[in-house]
């Protein structure tokens, strides 16, 4: 099949013979591009291996088979005694340097999400504070903004050991409730 313009196809141009209706080449390489494509392909295989090999090919997947073709004569014209195997392992190289890359990044990250959750926990960890020198864990849903004018001492009598898990005697929350009024009263 002649390319429609009555010129030959690409393939047949660079043959210098006349296209036939029947060519083989003439779907695959027209008339403007087609010489220069063929000609790698004519050097590296030759014009009667190409057509035998299409001829074996269904014609569906000849679009196919004329591309990797193409592609395997320019890469035996660079590289004459690898031709696109050089290409591949060159390929397979540098997906081998991605994946280790990939694998840095990995233990990075992970060290990188070790050490924050060391630092949240480190935060988190909420630290004793002292009120009217009995000490009580803060948190941060218990923790309340109250303005305390610390220049004032607390009365003698609040002063008692540090915290313990012992509920503390009904006196004490006396106390804490005199301390408490004398706080409101000296903010007046």
């Amino acid at each position: 099949m002649a390319t429609g313009t009555g010129s030959p196809c690409g393939a047949c141009k660079f043959l210098r013979r006349k296209c036939a209706a029947d060519c083989i080449f003439a779907p695959y390489f027209w008339s403007e591009q087609g010489p220069a494509r063929f000609a790698a392909i004519h050097k590296v295989f030759g014009a009667s291996n190409v057509s035998k090999l299409l001829l074996h090919v269904p014609v569906p997947d000849r679009c196919e088979a004329v591309f990797t073709i193409a592609y395997e004569a320019q890469a035996r014209i660079r590289d004459p005694i690898y031709g696109c195997v050089a290409h591949m392992f060159a390929l397979q190289q540098q997906v081998a340097y991605l994946e280790a890359q990939v694998m840095q990044v990995k233990a990075q990250l992970a060290r990188n999400m070790i050490d924050e959750s060391s630092r949240n926990a480190e935060i988190n960890e909420w630290p004793m504070s002292s009120v009217a020198g009995g000490i009580i864990g803060s948190s941060p849903v218990t923790t309340l903004n109250y303005n305390v004018n610390y220049s004032i001492a607390p009365p003698q009598s609040v002063m008692r050991e540090p915290y313990s898990k012992k509920r503390p005697p009904q006196t004490d929350l006396s106390e804490l409730q005199e301390l408490a009024l004398a706080m409101i009263k000296n903010q007046n």
